[in-house]
């Protein structure tokens, strides 16, 4: 088994992993479950981060060079065990977005509108439940119900800001940062995109211009061939005239 071979066999699982954690904590979130429930949402959390774990422990083992690996890939050690401190939570949602990523990216890169609609529409979503975990139960808070995270969440990652909806805890401000870079690297590959089929088109069109253009240079070419032979025979024949 190679770490290839087991990314390769992983990605799926993990995806369908990462949905159950996104379904249980966005349960919880908007829900406001409490008691049983609560407990029963939370075990499911922690089982599905135990997968995450469990991932990384394996990557490192199947590593070719594990102390190159290790050190390449700090942060997402740094992701997974951040977490299990109670204040830092929220980080699990990035390694949420980190394993649907990696299994997700690679599939519908190539489609760029799909690529990008589908990670604007899970950081909106994933930001909302953010800020709403943190904002609802603060005093004067703004934001209180999942329509105002989803509102909120929408202005922010398009950079837009009305400012009518806006976090008051530090955290809070901590998420609306993130969304507001994420949605910059958004709108960039958005215009990086655009760029790069416009450039294609030219090059594609002066291609075109250029083959239909290669006839009329063979043609001209033909005839100035003819041309300088023609004038090679008529200044021989005027030599022989000249006594």
């Amino acid at each position: 088994m190679t770490q290839q071979r087991y990314r390769d066999l992983a990605d799926w699982p993990l995806t369908v992993t990462a949905l159950i954690f996104l379904g249980a904590y966005a349960w919880q979130v908007i829900g406001r479950i409490e008691g049983s429930a609560a407990l029963l949402l939370e075990a499911v959390m922690w089982a599905t981060w135990g997968i995450f774990a469990v991932d990384y422990l394996a990557n490192l083992w199947l590593a070719a060079d594990r102390g190159s690996w290790f050190v390449r890939n700090l942060h997402e050690l740094v992701i997974v065990a951040l977490p299990f401190f109670r204040p830092l939570r929220l980080l699990r949602l990035v390694t949420l977005l980190s394993v649907l990523h990696r299994t997700l990216g690679d599939t519908l890169r190539g489609r760029v509108v799909t690529y990008v609609a589908g990670s604007a529409t899970m950081l909106v979503f994933v930001g909302a439940l953010a800020v709403l975990d943190v904002e609802q139960s603060a005093p004067d808070a703004k934001i209180v119900t999942f329509g105002d995270a989803l509102w909120w969440a929408m202005t922010t990652i398009t950079t837009v800001g009305y400012g009518d909806m806006y976090p008051v805890t530090p955290i809070g401000r901590m998420v609306a940062a993130a969304l507001m870079m994420s949605g910059i690297a958004v709108l960039g590959v958005v215009t990086a995109s655009i760029a790069s089929w416009l450039v294609q088109r030219v090059e594609d069109t002066a291609e075109a211009v250029s083959e239909a253009e290669e006839p009329v240079r063979v043609e001209v070419a033909d005839l100035a061939a003819e041309i300088a032979a023609l004038r090679r025979e008529i200044a021989a024949l005027q030599e022989r005239r000249t006594p």
